[in-house]
């Protein structure tokens, strides 16, 4: 007889999420983690990188609250107190990933590296444990660069960045999507001087071109010196810093070298081959099901899931969407599919940039017959009132008016993101958006006047005449 009903290995929030599931529905649930509960969300990621762009953005607005008639002088950063900010937000947030809160919903918490032995059980210190299913919730680790010299060179990954006792003086990012250009800005925000290296042509390159362009400009404006097109050929040292000789053969020189060049799954310790499940090397190989094909025990949730045709956006941040889906096929053995339209993915920069499904770009090369809304923060009220005009919402559709995606930049774009991944998740008719009733003065009013632009106007023909001269006469 198998010891638990499921074992899940890594306690990050897809593993957490789906062990609450289990454990409330009776089964017998074994979680395992060799690090810190919580994962990358709570230790690294979502919970610490919030708290430090919360003490940027508190800074810049400091600094510019002159225009709205409120002037501070002399706005100092103390690095000691927005590092203690970043530990209140780990402490206060960590409740609700504790081990204590797992062992009281009735689930068994291991403290070790765990792998499997076979298709059925997983070893972990010392011991096998039996399961009749297992989800693997490992997550992903920051990518480090075979980079000439980087030898006995100091460098920091999104698992160290934030650990710095004191502020960087110069600060090199390496990788230009959504973490670099976010900790760029960031740094720079709270006084370091930020030199943002990218190797592509465009910083943000996956998203749509008319979104990432005011990112760009507004890290600029905040002392980023952006290099874009630019390519590393090698490190050494320089005093007590590093140096990067670019394929121009410039040499940057700063304190501290960050990379930020995305990440690769953690399955080296896992012996996935033992179990008889397959990977690629973006993780685990799973259908959108997120149930592994070659062992119909196991599942995958979270950034370590490798979804079948999804590509790289399989990987977004989802793990409260997988710990559904795969609470719905492997716990109740219902019907389960990776609906990934709808999921919003979000640059937490200043301004904000939020996608939800298809650029416009990705739109025309699917075939489709592209229409586009736009409607610009410029005539939204509560924008004019908060002197924070930039940005748009911009919606992409087919030609029969279906809404294939949609892209937010501007200040609170999250927040409108959240109003558009609810229609597009529930599959709503973009006439449900342009008659909504919104909350007066909310930027939600802008992706409703885009709305507009593609609903049908009331006709204007000689029965509309006539019914409305009927109806004012009978009054």
């Amino acid at each position: 007889m198998p010891d638990h009903d499921v074992a899940i290995i890594g306690a990050g929030a897809a593993g957490l999420s789906v062990a609450a599931i289990a454990a409330s529905l009776g089964r017998s649930v074994v979680l395992f983690e060799r690090d810190r509960m919580g994962g990358a969300c709570l230790n690294t990621g979502c919970v610490p990188t919030q708290a430090l762009l919360a003490a940027a953005r508190r800074a810049a607005a400091l600094r510019g609250g002159a225009r709205l008639g409120v002037e501070a002088r002399d706005v100092a950063v103390d690095w000691p107190a927005v590092r203690a900010h970043v530990r209140q937000a780990i402490a206060q947030a960590a409740p609700q990933f504790s081990e204590e809160r797992l062992r009281a919903q009735g689930v068994t918490v291991v403290r070790a590296s765990a792998h499997f032995v076979a298709p059925d059980r997983i070893e972990a210190a010392g011991r096998t444990y039996g399961f009749r299913r297992a989800v693997i919730a490992t997550g992903r680790a920051p990518l480090v660069p075979d980079l000439p010299g980087l030898v006995n060179l100091p460098w920091l990954t999104g698992e160290t960045l934030l650990d710095l006792e004191e502020a960087p003086r110069h600060l090199l990012v390496l990788g230009g999507g959504a973490t670099g250009a976010e900790m760029a800005q960031a740094h720079a925000r709270l006084g370091c001087r930020v030199t943002l290296i990218e190797l592509r042509p465009n910083i943000l390159a996956d998203e749509d071109a008319e979104m990432r362009l005011p990112v760009r400009e507004a890290l600029r404006r905040d002392g980023v010196e952006v290099l874009e097109n630019t390519q590393v050929v090698d490190a050494e040292r320089a005093g007590d810093g590093v140096a990067l000789r670019l394929d121009s053969g410039a040499l940057v020189q700063g304190s501290h070298l960050f990379f930020a060049m995305g990440h690769a799954p953690r399955l080296a310790a896992l012996d996935l081959a033992a179990a008889g499940i397959e990977a690629t090397p973006r993780g685990v190989a799973v259908g959108r099901d997120l149930r592994s094909p070659g062992n119909r025990r196991v599942w995958a949730a979270g950034a370590v899931a490798d979804p079948e045709g999804l590509g790289p956006r399989g990987q977004a941040h989802a793990a409260a969407l997988h710990a559904r889906v795969v609470a719905r096929g492997m716990l109740h053995r219902l019907p389960a599919r990776l609906e990934h339209d709808a999921l919003p993915r979000i640059v937490h920069t200043t301004p904000e940039l939020a996608q939800l499904g298809m650029t416009e770009a990705e739109a025309r090369a699917a075939g489709h017959a592209v229409r586009v809304a736009r409607q610009p923060f410029s005539g939204n009220l509560r924008a004019i009132a908060e002197g924070e005009t930039e940005g748009q919402v911009k919606l992409v559709l087919d030609g029969a008016g279906r809404l294939l995606g949609a892209g937010i930049v501007g200040h609170g774009a999250a927040e409108v993101a959240a109003t558009l991944g609810l229609m597009m998740g529930r599959k709503l008719p973009l006439s449900a958006l342009a008659e909504a009733v919104l909350p007066t003065a909310t930027r939600a009013e802008a992706a409703r006047q885009a709305a507009l632009a593609f609903s049908t106007p009331q006709p204007a023909g000689s029965l509309a005449r006539f019914w409305s001269g009927l109806v004012t006469r009978l009054r």
